[in-house]
């Protein structure tokens, strides 16, 4: 199951939210706006992402930019507390499942939520009678370059 992290108005949040849709993948809408964010969650999400707090907050928010600080100075209780308090700083949109972390919206990115093996499906299932073949057919010789 996929959780994603959205807010209202956000363009990348609803192009994930269709994404996730078109593929008939299952996910659980969490607006970061209603829904408080517990401690557990947060520090969980600090943990996924590659880069920690980088990936995750938004410094050039205005929320950021008016506390005068930089982010290397907050301990992680701070940090967790901001983020409570100031959801607005949490890039947008945010998508964990048990395998992937994306946040952001990006074509290529988001389709580390299919699952391996599902992947490979698709991938099998492009043949040369496919009218996509001159497309698909390159991305996955590509894929498979890239693997060896």
């Amino acid at each position: 199951m996929i959780i994603l992290y959205t807010s209202p108005g956000c363009a990348s949040c609803r192009k994930a939210k269709q994404w996730l849709k078109d593929n008939d993948m299952k996910f659980i809408e969490k607006n970061i706006f209603t829904t408080l964010l517990k401690e557990d969650e947060i520090k969980y999400l600090l943990q996924r992402s590659e880069n920690g707090t980088e990936d995750l907050i938004s410094t050039r928010s205005k929320a950021f930019q008016e506390l005068n600080r930089i982010l290397d100075d907050f301990s992680i209780k701070e940090l967790v507390e901001l983020i409570q308090k100031n959801p607005s700083i949490l890039k947008r949109p945010i998508m964990i499942s048990e395998k992937s972390f994306v946040v952001g919206y990006d074509d290529d990115e988001i389709t580390t939520l299919v699952p391996p093996q599902l992947r490979v499906v698709a991938a099998k299932a492009c043949n040369p009678s496919c009218a996509n073949y001159p497309i698909c057919g390159k991305v996955r010789e590509n894929s498979e370059n890239a693997a060896n």
